[in-house]
């Protein structure tokens, strides 16, 4: 059986100019359409502010009230940025009439652990997105377009689904209001009453449209839709209602443009690899340079929340040169997205995707050159054979001679040892278990270094990486130093 969810954005037209760091703006905030009030929020209700009420009228009550001319573009830019971001748990995405969005969950229920589970992720989705609205479940999209208008929840069979619709008010379904004055006439309140005329006759009165639309409610005939197409390329744009000092301010926006691309990324089964956000300042005469903050990742991903942890630390520690104005996004460098594993048991301490996410998170809050790692320098030297470099550099990392032994610890600088009974001594008399290892190095740079290498072991079993100095020609003496410490 299909599974549509279908939201339903009454106040969309507000949302649309709201600011969406602040709930409400501190004197309210109303949207005007043909010079009339088309919605207003709580605050300028409580100031008297009504529906249909004129400029002049609001401007008397609530003097101080933000006031915006309805601007179609903007809900539908608004409705096309909630419609990408729900791609993430359904590639069958539609938008209806009515500032409504529908989405076919049929073959994601088990992926997202069932409706609630579902239903739970799509509301947060779309609250991140700083809009709000109701959410509906339902077997056919028609009927769970109906049923979200009128806040209703969920219904999942067929027999429960037509109680639903049989009581709504008839002109829920747009093809029967133009015919409400003949129906009421004829005593129908409601779709069960309109149901029970004869279909011969209200198709000749009402046509073919009417009946379809109310089967295609009921589950009597099939359903087609056209679903949302994607571009080849992500790049998403949004102005900020208000100038943003602030670099953490900007979250709020970036974050509904994230949403968006992870939609876009689960959509195409692709994953990211590297994003460039844009902050765009002041334009005209006394235009600033754009201010633009790339973001490369280690790990391809797709997860939302991952990016914005990352984006978050990035914005933390980025000093603006100006106010911002507006915000965008643009995927640079996607690949195919590989499939999740499989394996029954998790991998202990954590999966390699795991670790790079955590060193991706160190790097966005450190900043690349203080967060380092070894890597191999063509010296034979112990304490110049390795350097620090910046994790994600393309060194090669350090490691040990595969035939030799090489201690986890050095100690820098080396440690003279005493001598007793003519054996080096630490703590105890050590014991050579090794072949000599013999490193002559450094004549190029004046570090000049000649030396015997060797595994020593003490009375309570701990190991020792020491050396002895060749003697040279000015001195006879034999000298042991204690240089590495085995784990």
């Amino acid at each position: 059986m299909a599974v549509f969810v279908a939201i339903h954005l009454p106040r969309l037209s507000l949302e649309a100019f709201r600011p969406r760091w602040s709930r409400e703006a501190e004197y309210g905030c109303v949207v005007l359409e043909r010079d009339k009030v088309l919605i207003a929020d709580a605050r300028a209700r409580d100031a008297g502010v009504g529906l249909g009420m004129k400029r002049g009228g609001v401007l008397t009550l609530a003097p101080n009230a933000l006031l915006y001319d309805r601007d179609t573009l903007k809900e539908s830019d608004l409705l096309h940025a909630i419609a990408f971001a729900l791609l993430q748990f359904s590639p069958m995405v539609t938008l209806c009439e009515e500032e409504t969005v529908l989405v076919d969950v049929s073959a994601s229920l088990r992926l997202f652990g069932g409706i609630r589970r579902i239903c739970h992720q799509m509301r947060a989705t779309v609250r991140t997105l700083g809009v709000s609205g109701f959410m509906c479940v339902a077997p056919t999209g028609q009927g769970a377009w109906l049923l979200a208008r009128r806040r209703h929840k969920r219904v999942l069979k067929m027999s429960s689904l037509e109680r639903n619709l049989d009581v709504l008010a008839f002109t829920a379904v747009p093809e029967v209001r133009r015919f409400a004055d003949w129906l009421q006439g004829l005593g129908c309140n409601d779709l069960s009453d309109i149901r029970r005329l004869p279909r011969a006759g209200l198709k000749k009165r009402c046509g073919a449209g009417m009946l379809d639309s109310m089967d295609r409610a009921y589950g009597l005939s099939p359903e087609l839709y056209e679903w949302l197409e994607l571009p080849p390329t992500f790049h998403a744009r949004v102005e900020l209602p208000d100038r943003v000092e602030h670099a953490e301010a900007i979250l709020f926006a970036a974050r509904r443009l994230i949403a968006q691309m992870c939609g876009w990324l689960s959509a195409q089964q692709l994953a990211l690899t590297q994003a460039t956000l844009i902050l765009e300042h002041e334009r005209g005469r006394e235009a600033i340079e754009p201010t633009t903050l790339e973001v490369a990742l280690a790990e391809p991903t797709w997860k939302e929340d991952h990016l914005v942890r990352l984006l978050k630390e990035r914005l933390g520690r980025l000093e603006l040169v100006a106010a911002v104005l507006a915000v965008s996004l643009e995927a640079t460098k996607v690949q195919a997205a590989e499939p999740p594993s499989d394996s029954l048991f998790p991998e202990p301490g954590g999966t390699p995707e795991d670790h790079n996410r955590l060193l991706e998170l160190l790097t966005a809050r450190l900043g690349a050159e203080n967060v380092l790692r070894p890597a191999l320098t063509a010296d034979h030297r112990p304490e110049h054979a390795n350097r620090w470099v910046p994790v994600h550099s393309d060194a090669k990392s350090a490691g040990a001679p595969a035939d030799l032994p090489r201690p986890t610890w050095l100690v820098e600088p080396p440690v003279r040892l005493l001598m007793k009974q003519h054996r080096p001594f630490y703590g105890s008399p050590l014991r050579l278990v090794s072949t000599a290892e013999r490193i002559e190095a450094g004549w190029f740079d004046g570090g000049n270094a000649a030396r015997d290498y060797f595994v020593a072991e003490a009375d309570d079993k701990s190991y020792y990486w020491i050396f002895r100095e060749r003697p040279s020609a000015t001195s006879d003496e034999v000298v042991w130093y204690l240089h590495g410490l085995f784990g």
